[in-house]
């Protein structure tokens, strides 16, 4: 009976886990903004490799045009915004064309289009193959989405193509982290079927799809399992690349079996073995395909390949730039650089002060980080902080300060 009469626990953050919070919040910010304070219009800086991207529906609903961090924050307040987190190869579209008498405030004169630009469903709030509005306004929890690295739209699980048999699954550790780097949706997988000639390390740890075969290949049998060094699990695929399939090639070779050549390093000489400008290769039916960290590093660099990532568009996986993992670094990097510097200025500015100057301020701020740990402890969480909740805090700040 005691417990139907006890009052409910209140919910209580420490001075502490709120200021963590809110750093993890800036530095998610950081994250996806790469560092960029939002000051100035990127258009000067061309086709960037990559950037933070939004859509304004307001000025254009058909979800055609893409604009900066700043012309975001300054040119388009209080618009209806759709943030796209980042994207490749892309110009601030703000101001130009496609706005029609709306001018950037922060550049006013831009080209009429921004040709080199590419635009997809994700430009008016959709995403996946079926089209999820997100942020959806009719559910409080947002379902995850994955982004795939060469069509940058994002997906839900259940929409990515895995098998029901469930050999093909997103590897995720046991506390749910991912243990990949980049997706690969099934839908641009046709297009990458080359990645199974190298060795399967550089797919995350679970079971993949068939090696894709030559046309030179084709009609020869699969290898009995872990025959075949670059050899994947069966899933479906009629027909693989196996250890014998040197025997009907003659020109093919494994990555594995040249181990005078690095895997990654830039070479005259093919990594592969097979010229994939002239050479058919059979994937059988299209998985997403899961890469590991720096997966990126063992892509061939030759004539021939550089010759056919230009060809399907795919030359961008050559730069590190593009990798969301090296643009978050990036992020980071400024972060820290931006955070020394507040500290460096806040030193200088403490050392330039006498003794009982420093006190007053250290004082001070203790005071202030007290006060604010009471109000914290003491507010009920269910309620909104007002401006009469701020004025009580420094209220309660001068009536300490003149008992002292």
């Amino acid at each position: 009976m005691d417990d139907v009469f006890e009052e409910e626990t209140e919910q209580t953050v420490s001075l502490n886990e709120y200021l963590d919070e809110v750093e993890h919040q800036e530095l998610e910010a950081d994250l996806v903004l790469g560092g960029d304070e939002g000051k100035e219009c990127t258009y000067v800086k061309g086709y960037m490799k990559r950037q933070a991207i939004f859509s304004c529906l307001t000025c254009t609903p058909d979800g055609n045009a893409g604009v900066c961090t700043a012309c975001s924050l300054t040119c388009h307040d209080g618009h209806e915004i759709v943030e796209l987190w980042t994207k490749r190869n892309f110009k601030c579209d703000c101001g130009n064309s496609k706005f029609g008498a709306f001018y950037c405030k922060l550049m006013p004169s831009k080209d009429i289009e921004n040709e080199d630009n590419s635009y997809n469903h994700n430009f008016k709030g959709k995403y996946c193959t079926c089209s999820y509005q997100y942020p959806d306004p009719d559910v409080e929890e947002q379902v995850e989405m994955i982004q795939c690295c060469i069509c940058e739209d994002w997906f839900h699980e259940e929409h990515l193509g895995l098998e029901s048999t469930k050999e093909i699954q997103i590897p995720i550790d046991e506390n749910g982290e991912p243990l990949f780097e980049d997706l690969i949706c099934h839908m641009c997988s046709s297009i990458c079927s080359f990645l199974h000639l190298y060795p399967q390390t550089i797919f995350a740890p679970h079971k993949q799809p068939n090696t894709p075969t030559t046309s030179k290949e084709k009609g020869v049998e699969a290898a009995p399992s872990g025959s075949g060094s670059s050899t994947m699990p069966e899933n479906g695929t009629s027909v693989v690349h196996n250890a014998d399939s040197a025997v009907h090639d003659p020109n093919f070779k494994n990555v594995d079996d040249d181990k005078s050549i690095p895997v990654g390093e830039k070479s005259d000489k093919c990594l592969l073995g097979v010229d994939l400008l002239t050479t058919e290769l059979t994937f059988g039916k299209s998985q997403p395909m899961f890469l590991t960290k720096n997966w990126r590093e063992a892509l061939c660099g030759c004539e021939n390949c550089l010759g056919f990532y230009t060809k399907n568009g795919i030359s961008f996986l050559l730069s590190k730039e593009d990798s969301i993992a090296e643009y978050e670094n990036l992020a980071k990097q400024k972060r820290d650089e931006k955070l020394q510097q507040q500290d460096g200025a806040e030193m200088s500015f403490l050392s330039n002060l006498g003794h009982v100057e420093k006190m007053e301020i250290l004082s001070g701020i203790a005071d202030m980080k007290d006060e604010i740990c009471t109000f914290l402890q003491s507010f009920d969480a269910s309620k909104p902080i007002t401006s009469d909740d701020i004025r009580q805090v420094f209220d309660n700040l001068k009536k300490r300060r003149r008992m002292d």
